[in-house]
């Protein structure tokens, strides 16, 4: 029988042999880590040695950009018209890798000493700023039905629509609001972009405040901005155009195109006319600053690339004060009833320069008038009369009239199954003319015959038009738009309307006898402009413009180099010849010094130097009542102006008025006042009125 001792005994014996396994597998397990720490460490120090040493040493490069004021508008004589206004302005500069609670942090605090306005605070903005508050991520998480089992980007949706679709829960207090709309403002600038928080309006104590608490402030500064101010008043803005404020930013349907160029989100960018049209000038260059940051972020150096550069300057043909005074005489002149406003433009007919360019409308229910210097790139009017010199110059090009063989008889015009038409001062008689005096007379019969003959039939009472061309139309629209009538003029400003074309198949083939003397298709006032500087100037048709040189600025802000002189650009050439073309300025001349005592310009013989002309009537119809349209091009030989005006729908007692040649004698005043000197004009001898207005202006 086995005793005690002999089963201790074999109990001791077992246990000596359980314990050399155990050491050797722990033994094991520690050499196995050893080694795994030794293969790390080959790994590090030997096989990555260098890739690691190399990554913590790594440095990136990043550019940061400033701000520069835009580039002014002047007029042709060095008076600035737009300029720069400097506004205090508190700006953010974003940093290397900001986080968004770190600027939730920075809002906050600038909110206790600046105000904004919130009215455009956008929903996903309120969400996003209390997102990034840890409390308030918290309390919404807590909301949302399994939040934890969402990925990352489900989790980031169903926190939005937490918040969108509980408003009441998540309302702001004003004092939010405000920290929220900085925010929004801060989130939208780019890694080391500036962008500002507030343009103007911002109060010294403010000013004072935020300077003092700066250093809690990561970004933010006190800095400039700049708004654009109009020194001669706003008339003219209407051609100039506008600039997008920092509340409104770039313009959505061009945003990334903008943000391509490296404009920021509320950068200020041209949005019409000449703003946007040479808004590469205009805008300058930003400054930059370089700077080289370690893999922590940590800024290690600074270098300032570039200061930045102002940008360049436009200097336009317009005269300020001529501008003005064309403004004026529009309004002076303006007549009531259904009258919708006049318009008129002023051109150098041999550079294509534009002097003025003028419009007002008017409201026939109230009768206000208001600036619309637009109106005369982008109102097509029916013209009357005043196209005739280009029919008459259609008719000799085709050889249906030469230069000494024109005369037609004046005589009202039946055409089968039509009301007679006829001319204002010759309803029945039979009355041969030549082209000149069919000008100086204004005869609609004549104009009519020319267009039977160049659809290829003569006139005969009674006759039907199933014989005539029926491709009338595009010849007769084809000799206007050598003048520019019907076409795009090519000016330097965007928005510009090519007019109206009427319908024009073989059934409408009787209206291009109302065509013949300017009672069917509608232009506008510039493209008369272009029209009447064609014949002026000999036959050239010229692209019109109003930005005559493009120069920078020096250290003072003044005018400098001239960078950019626009050069006379010719579209295309009328091909008239000498004959043809003097049987149309012999006709304007008679317009209003001719010896017929019918003709209807005669009221300009007042300007000195005597001006060529062709006045026009157009019988419309507005809002179911008769209206007259008055129109008139005119130009002095010798000078440089031409000028063209229209005033649309006014009362039918405005035939006769000369409120359109009134309109251009004030034109020519100015413009002799104000732009060229009359002893300039070749061939001018001053007359005894002339010799009193200098007389005048000496003794004050």
């Amino acid at each position: 029988m086995e005793n005690r001792f002999t089963r201790r005994a074999r109990k001791k014996k077992g246990y000596r042999s359980d314990l050399p396994f155990r050491l050797k597998l722990i033994l094991g397990v520690v050499f196995a880590l050893f080694a795994a720490l030794i293969g790390q460490l080959y790994y590090l120090q030997i096989s990555k040695g260098a890739f690691f040493v190399a990554d913590v040493n790594r440095t990136d490069t990043l550019v940061e950009t400033n701000n520069v004021q835009r580039g002014m508008i002047y007029d042709s004589t060095g008076q600035v018209l737009v300029g720069n206004k400097a506004l205090k302005a508190i700006s953010y500069t974003k940093g290397v890798n900001v986080l968004s609670s770190q600027m939730y942090d920075t809002a906050n605090r600038l909110s206790k000493y600046l105000s904004v306005d919130t009215s455009q605070l956008a929903q996903r903005t309120v969400a996003d700023y209390l997102l990034a508050n840890a409390k308030n991520t918290k309390a919404i998480n807590a909301r949302i039905k399994n939040f934890k089992a969402l990925g990352p980007d489900a989790q980031y949706k169903a926190q939005l629509n937490e918040v969108f679709d509980h408003p009441k829960r998540y309302e702001l207090s004003a004092e939010q609001q405000n920290a929220a709309m900085i925010f929004q403002k801060m989130t939208g600038a780019y890694q080391l972009s500036t962008t500002y928080i507030k343009e103007g309006g911002v109060s010294d104590e403010a000013i004072a405040q935020i300077g003092e608490h700066l250093s809690s402030m990561p970004g933010i500064s006190i800095s400039t901005a700049w708004q654009r101010d109009y020194p001669q008043g706003k008339s003219i803005q209407a051609v100039i155009g506008t600039v997008s404020s920092e509340k409104v930013g770039l313009p959505a349907d061009n945003l990334n195109v903008l943000l391509s160029k490296g404009y920021s989100r509320n950068d200020s960018v041209g949005q019409s006319y000449l703003e946007k049209q040479y808004e590469p000038v205009l805008k300058g260059t930003k400054g930059q600053t370089e700077f080289e940051t370690a893999s922590n972020n940590k800024i290690l150096n600074a270098v300032e690339d570039y200061p930045g550069r102002k940008g360049d300057n436009l200097v336009l043909s317009i005269n300020a004060k001529f501008q003005a005074a064309m403004e004026e005489t529009l309004r002076k002149n303006l007549s009531g009833g259904l009258t919708s406003g006049a318009y008129a433009v002023a051109m150098n007919p041999y550079t294509g320069g534009i002097y003025g360019i003028a419009g007002v409308n008017r409201d026939p229910k109230t009768g206000k008038v208001t600036s619309n210097a637009l109106g005369a790139i982008n109102q097509a009017i029916v013209m009357g009369s005043a196209v005739k010199p280009a029919m008459v110059t259609g008719g000799l090009k085709l050889g249906v009239i030469t230069p000494t063989n024109n005369v037609i008889n004046d005589q009202p015009i039946k055409i089968a199954g039509t009301a007679p038409q006829s001319s204002d001062w010759n309803r029945n008689g039979i009355v041969p003319i030549t082209a000149q005096t069919a000008l100086a007379l204004s005869s609609n019969s004549y104009m009519m015959q020319l267009a039977l003959r160049e659809g290829g039939v003569q006139y005969h009472p009674g006759m039907g038009l199933k014989n005539v061309n029926p491709n009338l139309f595009n010849i007769m629209r084809n000799n206007f738009n050598l003048f520019g009538l019907g076409v795009k003029t090519g000016i330097d400003l965007p928005g510009e309307t090519a007019g109206i074309v009427g319908p024009s198949t073989r059934a409408d083939l009787g209206k291009a006898l109302m065509e013949a003397y300017g009672q069917y298709d509608a232009y506008t006032v510039l493209q008369l402009a272009q029209y009447v500087s064609t014949i002026a100037n000999g036959g050239y048709r010229m692209q019109p413009h109003v930005v005559q040189s493009i120069m920078s600025s020096n250290s003072q802000g003044k005018l400098s180099n001239i960078q950019t002189t626009i050069q006379p650009r010719i579209l295309n050439s009328v091909g008239w010849t000498p004959a043809q073309r003097a049987v149309v300025t012999e006709g304007m001349q008679q317009v209003v010094a001719g010896p017929n005592p019918r003709r209807t310009g005669q009221a300009l013989q007042k300007v000195s130097p005597t001006p060529y002309a062709k006045t026009g009537t157009a019988e419309t119809f507005t809002d179911g009542q008769p209206t007259l349209t008055l129109s008139l091009i005119t130009y002095i030989p010798g000078s440089n102006i031409a000028i063209a005006l229209a005033m649309p729908s006014g009362p039918q007692s405005n035939f006769g008025s000369n409120l359109n040649i009134n309109m251009a004698i004030d034109i020519y005043n100015a413009y002799f006042k104000y732009v060229q000197d009359k002893s300039t004009v070749a061939g001018y001898t001053p007359s005894a009125t002339d010799k009193q207005e200098n007389l005048n202006s000496t003794s004050n």
